[in-house]
């Protein structure tokens, strides 16, 4: 698959109409094309694949320390405060990369503001585009046996290893330095030096320098999945608000239910009580209102006093449809006499238990049942048991 790469400009002055350096290469490696484009028009060509930035020289901050064997946390707390005395400035505003420990108990270390990292993610994501990497700028020279260097906007670029490369802005200092210690092995990408025995490469070699391990890409995709993070943490609230009004609203409406099946039934005894009410629309207040008339004698009337015993026996008798033998009604009784076969069938308690909850009193004859308002029974007893007491 064919790799892009971009030698980005000082990321302070990266905007999305910046030109840029870029290069193609095949899957071998080998640059396939160069070309100047900006970030957006490679936004607008579609199907750009991630692509691997390199940092400018005045962006590439690196350094290397030595630390002794440490387990993977430890290491990155050891290269925290070992960036301190490095990190000129609050190293809370910076975001700190470092390689893994190579044999000479070396570990490379980069950095870089936390802010132009924030903006330069910003940036892609404007202008749509995959990242692969961010590295320092001299990441982008090839791995040989010996030290690769270029300069590159009047710094120095010095590649090592596979993970270690540094950044001059001395270039002559660093220069004299660099071959003095390595003398013929070092290898060289640009215009030709005087000194005749550093080997010279081509100048498309600059681009196919094998990626490292490590780069300062984490401090943006870090800030992308945080962003996520807040995102699915609010999505998770939503959920949860969501599952608790739907419970919220089962809850109501089977409360409903209950309360509508509770009101059928508190309407069905009021009028099995009292017959004579037309329409039930508070039967609680209505059933107060009825029971008060009745311990009043406001309903003496023996028209009413009448209707109102017959309506209780045909709804809370269920034997006496067909089976009433004769009906008589004095001095406020209503006595029922029954076919004898009506008079095996009426001994259930059931409906006894309904019409003295309904205010009623039921008193068994030879030949079937005498009804009689309870209020009315009651007093009757009373009167009864004070005449037996006179006598």
């Amino acid at each position: 698959m064919s790799q892009l790469r971009i030698a980005l400009p000082p990321l302070a002055d990266l905007t999305l109409d910046s030109p840029l350096q870029f290069a193609w290469l095949d899957r071998q490696g080998q640059v396939i094309r160069e070309g100047q484009s900006t970030l957006l028009q490679l936004g607008q060509s579609g199907k750009t694949p991630a692509i691997a930035f390199f940092l400018h020289p005045q962006d590439s901050l690196l350094a290397s320390i030595d630390l002794p064997i440490l387990p993977a946390g430890k290491t990155t707390a050891a290269v925290q405060c070992a960036a301190q005395a490095l990190i000129l400035g609050a190293c809370e505003q910076m975001h700190i990369a470092h390689s893994p420990r190579d044999e000479q108990g070396r570990v490379h270390i980069a950095w870089l503001s936390r802010e132009w990292l924030s903006q330069f993610g910003q940036l892609l994501r404007m202008a749509r585009l995959a990242l692969r990497g961010l590295y320092s700028g001299a990441y982008c020279l090839p791995v040989a046996d010996g030290p690769v260097a270029c300069v590159r906007d009047g710094h120095l670029l010095v590649r090592h290893s596979l993970q270690h490369a540094v950044v001059h802005p001395a270039v002559d200092e660093a220069l004299s330095d660099l071959l003095l210690e390595h003398g013929a092995s070092v290898q060289w990408i640009g215009e030709a030096l005087p000194e005749t025995t550093i080997t010279p490469l081509p100048a498309e070699q600059r681009w196919t320098g094998t990626l490292p391990g490590w780069g300062l890409h984490g401090g943006i995709q870090q800030r992308s999945a945080g962003q996520s993070g807040w995102g699915r943490a609010a999505a998770f609230c939503a959920m949860a608000v969501a599952v608790w009004t739907l419970g919220l609203n089962l809850y109501a409406a089977r409360e409903a239910t209950q309360g509508q099946r509770l009101k059928t039934h508190m309407n069905q005894r009021v009028k099995q009580a009292f017959p004579e009410l037309p329409v039930i629309l508070n039967p609680l207040q209505q059933a107060r209102q009825q029971l008060a008339a009745r311990q009043s004698g406001a309903a003496t009337d023996p028209t009413q006093r009448f209707a109102s015993l017959v309506l209780q026996a045909g709804s809370g008798m269920p034997f006496m449809a067909g089976s009433v033998q004769q009906l008589v009604f004095e001095q406020g009784e209503l006595q029922l006499s029954l076919l004898s076969d009506a008079r095996k069938t009426g001994s259930d308690k059931q409906w006894q238990t309904a019409l003295t909850q309904a205010g009623v009193a039921i008193n068994a004859t030879d030949d079937g049942w005498a009804l009689r308002p309870a209020a009315e029974a009651a007093a009757s007893d009373v009167d009864n048991a004070s005449g037996a007491d006179d006598e």
